[in-house]
């Protein structure tokens, strides 16, 4: 079995009196893709932002490598090897691709305010990013603006960014939010190929997505997690079809 990376246990939050995430325990192991499923109001944005040192729980502890880092400041997380792509595309237009890669870089090696100059001018920097859009088919495209980029290719370009941090545990938030049938196909062909050496944690609505790339699925509801497993056992939980699935 896989190390286990990122361990939840008993994670709570509450907003007033509603509960968006109750008594939530999960792991996510090396070289899986962990996808995390439910209907609107499941508390899936919730469980990430706790996840990721957005939101501090009420109760419950994250641990990441067998460490504490439940009150990890966010920049931190980022430092020990966790990134994040999120649900609506968050690129420089007007920059090119390259260039929006080497930012990823150079504002992860804290280089601050400098970052603007030396993003153009480093070529470690680039070279870097560069690999980064290897990974993910977008090196043909470093010199184009990230504006001339269709509506797909700016969700690989936003996985490029994160991956140029070299993520040990990476957040997909609804990566083919958005995208057709043909762009969607060209993402799960990205992904297969880039659990190995990390855990990706997968939020995604496209079940035809989900139940092709994840290794394991977590169902939340109302903010509790009503079960995980396969896709198979997924797939055949009568509690998850009657609560989201569909008896379809």
């Amino acid at each position: 079995m896989s190390e286990v990376l990122l361990q939840v246990e008993g994670l709570k939050k509450s907003f007033g009196g509603v509960v968006a995430t109750d008594d939530v325990a999960l792991d996510v192991r090396l070289d899986e893709i962990h996808a995390i499923i439910g209907p609107n109001g499941a508390g899936k944005t919730t469980l990430i932002t706790q996840l990721f040192g957005e939101q501090l729980p009420d109760a419950g502890h994250v641990f990441f490598k067998g460490n504490d880092i439940t009150r990890l400041a966010l920049h931190k997380r980022a430092s020990i090897g966790l990134a994040r792509s999120f649900q609506i595309t968050s690129v420089f237009m007007d920059f090119s691709v390259l260039d929006n890669v080497a930012l990823a870089v150079q504002a992860h090696e804290g280089h601050s305010f400098k970052f603007w100059k030396a993003a153009t001018t480093e070529f470690l920097l680039r070279e870097n990013a560069m690999k980064a859009l290897a990974q993910v088919g977008l090196d043909g495209r470093a010199s184009n603006m990230a504006s001339e980029l269709s509506h797909g290719e700016r969700r690989q370009l936003e996985i490029a960014m994160a991956l140029a941090t070299n993520p040990v545990f990476l957040l997909l938030d609804e990566p083919m939010a958005g995208m057709g049938a043909e762009e969607s196909a060209l993402m799960v062909k990205l992904l297969k190929g880039l659990k190995k050496d990390r855990a990706i944690l997968l939020v995604e609505h496209d079940m035809n997505a989900v139940f092709e790339l994840a290794d394991r699925i977590s169902v939340l509801v109302y903010g509790k997690l009503i079960a995980t497993g396969t896709p198979d056992e997924i797939r055949n939980n009568s509690e998850v079809r009657e609560a989201y699935l569909g008896e379809a």
